[in-house]
């Protein structure tokens, strides 16, 4: 079972909208997964109130049961397990990193979350846990992004190939239960989304329909 952290210690980086995201984007491929919600606010359980479809099966929690809720994953043949973590918790972060084989690191291209990042990167290094940061909900337009990697290049830490821009879509697909891909299949937003998934697939060695 290939296991994502998605860490921030910085709320409003987008990182439960991302693991919903990456959740469906893995059942849609045929893979079995489970989104464990580490967050006290519950946001990702939420969404899945909301949902019509019971999958992917989102499994609310607490860091001290993460151990066992990762086990009762792969007992039950899990292939994918994606870890929403609270943003303001250093010990819960650091406990879902040394459970995870990635950390991703959701981060907006502002002053606030680039200089934020780095203590999502201290505590995946100090978890031996490799991290990737992801911008998300970047400006279409103008200088930002492309400043916001230059920064994020001076933190020598991987950085995902794929920028997933400020698109409308995520916002009313995630307040319906839904994300991008089920709401809009062809829109920017379900083609950004899908080629995040695409490069975690990749680094995890995940096949469609992997037993």
């Amino acid at each position: 079972m290939y296991t994502v952290a998605l860490i921030s210690r910085k709320g409003g980086a987008g990182k439960t909208t991302l693991a919903c995201g990456l959740a469906v984007a893995g059942e849609r491929a045929g893979l079995m997964t489970a989104l464990l919600d580490l967050d006290p606010q519950g946001s990702a359980s939420a969404w899945a109130g909301l949902r019509a479809s019971d999958s992917p099966v989102v499994v609310p929690g607490s860091a001290p049961q993460l151990g066992a809720l990762l086990t009762a994953a792969r007992t039950a043949a899990a292939d994918l397990a994606i870890i929403d973590t609270a943003p303001h918790s250093t010990g819960a972060a650091l406990k879902a990193a040394q459970a995870s084989d990635l950390v991703l690191i959701p981060c907006r291209a502002s002053v606030a979350d680039l200089h934020a990042i780095g203590t999502s990167i201290e505590i995946s290094r100090n978890a031996g846990t490799a991290a990737a940061v992801v911008l998300n909900a970047a400006p279409v337009q103008g200088p930002l992004v492309s400043q916001a990697q230059a920064a994020v290049a001076g933190y020598e830490v991987n950085m995902v190939p794929v920028v997933l821009h400020q698109r409308i879509a995520h916002v009313h697909a995630f307040t319906n239960g839904l994300t991008a891909p089920e709401l809009a299949r062809s829109s920017k937003a379900a083609g950004e989304l899908a080629a995040l998934f695409d490069w975690v697939r990749k680094e995890g060695r995940l096949q469609d329909g992997q037993d």
